[in-house]
Order: structure tokens, then C-alpha cells, then sequence
């Protein structure tokens, strides 16, 4: 067994693992990145955020060649699907991608193991790679192994008529009909790029809403949309089974007939990854939902061994991941490191979008928070009405009596792009009133969070 040392060794070359590596190199620590997949990214980027994004982005491009350009003064005839073409560009985008995470490794001499690794000790990490097992040893350990496709009983997983999100992002041909279970983020997406593409979508959801976590005047607002769009979305579903039959599929719910269609698609959320770990062996214990417990300094219970991203508590994201794994070593090297946890923004990216930042609705009511709301639809933008996209608003909830900034929620166009703005505002405590006092360039989307600032106070100008 080959023996060898570092200052730091990151398990996990995802978006907190990577960013902690690169981070840490920057620092000066002489650093390992433990990885078994033999390109570098880890899901977000291989097969999650960054494939779903190529193809939600295709397949709306397509959907308004096909029916939403005629508004413009543009006719187009004979539009046609290139499906090969169309994945063979978000696998174009992924390699692109991974390469550069591989470049950036080189440049900060970081040195890359492949294969699976797992904890002996404090501070020490066995790899089980191709060509043998090596051990390494350092002072401080990094778990950034991410999470994996939540299961659900009686959904019998074949990869092929019965997936995951993996398998969706790669179908040879359009479904004719498609079954979703699960409208989270990532049902909703892969849904809108099949449904767009021309398959018949049905999105099975057992709340009685869609969008969990979302606050849920936006929700219901984003469910009328995607209904409208052509989504057939069922809320209230129990999900009794789902398995292969035949060339196609089979799934059943709680109190109505098997439905029958080509595939499945389980999306009902995502768990920490930590198989294999060996976790055990250090006596590091998982909590009830499978996470690894943290304190202060993303440190578990055994100094030196540090964890990050989906395998702690928070939510499940990838830019959560990343700024925990640069705060997580800059903690180690310099003693401090900040996450603020109230500021980190989550988008779903659905036509039109969806994002948000800070409390819900329902969460300052359930806090007895009292709180002030300005809303402001984009039907009434110039910007929005210029690109013929004007569904949605913009809603910024501020404290009653500070007037600071606790929550915006934004559905409509480019939504994940305007949320960066409240993002900002709320990260430097902003009100509703620094936010209506700042001049918004015109005409942009922009100005509907500013207008939404200024309805806080009763005194939108344009509606």
C-alpha cells in the first residue's frame, strides 16, 4: 500500500469539493482531491445543473421557433427536432465544462486520485483506485460527496423505462408520455423539457402543492402557468409503484387506475451521499435524515474531519456547497470563515423562472414575524413586454417595523438572474426603501423589484 502526505485532502470533486481544492491551493496548503468518477465536477455539473440547463435551454428555444415567434413578425415553416444533435450539444457543454474544472486543478497544482475514497482515521484516507490502494495522510480532512436520487417504495428503478434524473437528461427518443413523480425543482425542469419537445408530461406531486419550499403565492402562480404551457400536473397523488412493463411503464396511485405511459421519472428529492465513507470506523454518527452533524467550522465530532455541501444540514444546492467549502478552509488556514445562511438563493428553471431569497411568506407567519409586502407584476414592464414575456411578479417581503428586506420571491422572466440584486440587498441588511431609492436602469427586468420595493410602501409607480 503506497503511503503519501498532504497538508489537506478533499473527498469529492463536486462543486464544494472542487471549490474547497482550488481554495485551499490558493492558501498555500498543499492539496489532494479523492474522486472516483473519471471526470471532475461531481453531479451538478455531469449530470445535473449544468446538462438540465443546455437542454432547458434547446428545448425552449425550439418550442419558440416552433410556436412563439409569429408574435414577432417572424414565420418559420417545417421546424424540425434534431434530438441526437440537441444531447450531443449538452454533452459538448459537460466535456467543456469538466475540462476546465481539470485545467484549473493543473494550475493550482492540486493533486487529483482517482477513485473511491474512505476514512481510516483522523487524517487518514484509503483510495481504492484502478491500479491499487493508497493511503493518505494529512491534518485536515474535507467530505464534499454530495447527495444521490432519493428512493421511494414500490418505484422499481431499470434505468431505462423507469428512471432517475440521470437517464432523463439522455432519452434516445421523445416519450410519447411521460410520468414525473415529484414536483420539485428537478421534475419541473426536466418535465417543461420534454413536454416542450413534444411528449405528453404528467407530473404527480403528493403534497398538495407543487414546489415545496417555495413560498407558496409563487407556487400556485407558477402551477396556472406550467398547466397553461401543457403540464398535466396531479397534487394530492399518492404514488403506490411504478415498474417496467412491456416496452413501457407502469405506475400506481392511491385510489384511482395504473397509469400507463413509455417512461418514469423519480424526482421526489435527493439524500446525502455517504456510502462507503467510513464513517463508522472513525465514529462519526449520521442523524436522522442521513446527514452528517457538523458544529461550528463545518468540523464533525472527530477534529481534523470537516464536512460540506448536501452530506450536512441545509439545503441542497450547489452554490451552498461552494461557499461552504471556501469558508470551511479558510477556517482552517485562517481562522475565519462565514457562511450566511439566510442569503443563499435557490432557482428552478422552469419557463418562466422561479427564485427566491430569504423567508417565505408562510415562514414569517408561522415566526409570528410582522412583516410589510410590495408585489409587482411584469405584465407592467417595457422590458418584459418588449421580449413578449410577461408572466409573473416580483414580491419583496420586508420587517413591519425595520422595513428591512426578509424575503423576495420572483417568477417570471430571467429570474435567476434579477434574484442576484436582492441577494446583494439583503446580504448588507437593505430595506424596501434602499431598494426603491436606487436607480434601476430603463427599460430592464430590473425595475420590477424596484417597483415591488416601492409597493412595500403603497407607492408603485407604473400600475
Amino acid at each position: 500500500m503506497t503511503d503519501r502526505r498532504h497538508d489537506l485532502i478533499v473527498i469529492g470533486a463536486g462543486p464544494g469539493g472542487y471549490v474547497a481544492a482550488i481554495r485551499a491551493a490558493q492558501l498555500g496548503l498543499d492539496v489532494a482531491c479523492v474522486e472516483k468518477e473519471p471526470a471532475l465536477g461531481g453531479t451538478c455539473l455531469r449530470i445535473g445543473c449544468i446538462p438540465s440547463k443546455a437542454l432547458l435551454e434547446a428545448s425552449e428555444r425550439f418550442a419558440e421557433a416552433k410556436h412563439g415567434l409569429d408574435a414577432f413578425g417572424i414565420r418559420l415553416t417545417g421546424v424540425d427536432l434534431d434530438l441526437p444533435r440537441m444531447l450531443k450539444r449538452k454533452e459538448d457543454t459537460v466535456r467543456s465544462l469538466t475540462a476546465g474544472v481539470a485545467g484549473l486543478f493543473k494550475k493550482n497544482r492540486i493533486t487529483r486520485y482517482t477513485g473511491g475514497g474512505s476514512l481510516l482515521a483522523s487524517g487518514r484516507v484509503r483510495v481504492a483506485a484502478a491500479d491499487g490502494v493508497i493511503e493518505l495522510r494529512a491534518e485536515h480532512v474535507i467530505i464534499a460527496t454530495g447527495s444521490k436520487v432519493a428512493p421511494l417504495r414500490g418505484v422499481e428503478l431499470d434505468g431505462d423505462r423507469v428512471g432517475t434524473s440521470t437517464e432523463a437528461l439522455s432519452y434516445s427518443d421523445v416519450p410519447r408520455h411521460l410520468v414525473v413523480i415529484g414536483a420539485g425543482f428537478i421534475g419541473l425542469e426536466l418535465g417543461s423539457v420534454w413536454q416542450r419537445l413534444g411528449a405528453r408530461v404528467t407530473v404527480l406531486e403528493y403534497l398538495p402543492r407543487i414546489l415545496p419550499g417555495v413560498d407558496a403565492e409563487i407556487a400556485a402562480e407558477a402551477q396556472k402557468i406550467l398547466v397553461r404551457q401543457g403540464l398535466e400536473i396531479r397534487t394530492g397523488v399518492r404514488v403506490l409503484g411504478a415498474k417496467r412493463e412491456g416496452d413501457g411503464a407502469v405506475v400506481g396511485v392511491d385510489g384511482g387506475e395504473p397509469i400507463a405511459c413509455d417512461r418514469v421519472l423519480l424526482s421526489v428529492g435527493r439524500v446525502p451521499n455517504t456510502d462507503g465513507l467510513g464513517l463508522e470506523a472513525v465514529g462519526i454518527e449520521l442523524d436522522e435524515r442521513g446527514r452528517i452533524p457538523v458544529s461550528d467550522g463545518w468540523v464533525t465530532r472527530v477534529p481534523g474531519i470537516h464536512a460540506i455541501g448536501d452530506v450536512i444540514a441545509g439545503p441542497m444546492l450547489a452554490h451552498k456547497a461552494s461557499e461552504e467549502g471556501v469558508a470551511c478552509v479558510e477556517r482552517i488556514v485562517k481562522g475565519y470563515g462565514h457562511v450566511n445562511y439566510g442569503t443563499i438563493p435557490a432557482v428552478c428553471y422552469t419557463h418562466p423562472e422561479i427564485a427566491s431569497v430569504g423567508k417565505t411568506e408562510d415562514e414569517l407567519i408561522e415566526a409570528r414575524v410582522l412583516y410589510k409586502k410590495g408585489s409587482f407584476p411584469f405584465m407592467a414592464n417595457g422590458r418584459a413586454k418588449a421580449l413578449g414575456s410577461v408572466d409573473g411578479r416580483v414580491k419583496i417581503l420586508a420587517h413591519a417595523e425595520t422595513d428591512r428586506v426578509l424575503g423576495v420571491h420572483v417568477i417570471g422572466p430571467r429570474a435567476g438572474e434579477l434574484i442576484a440584486e436582492a441577494t446583494v440587498a439583503m446580504e448588507f441588511g437593505a430595506s424596501a426603501e434602499d431598494l426603491a431609492r436606487t436607480c434601476h436602469a430603463h427599460p430592464t427586468l430590473a425595475e420590477v423589484t424596484r417597483e415591488a420595493a416601492l409597493a412595500v410602501d403603497g407607492r408603485a409607480l407604473h400600475i
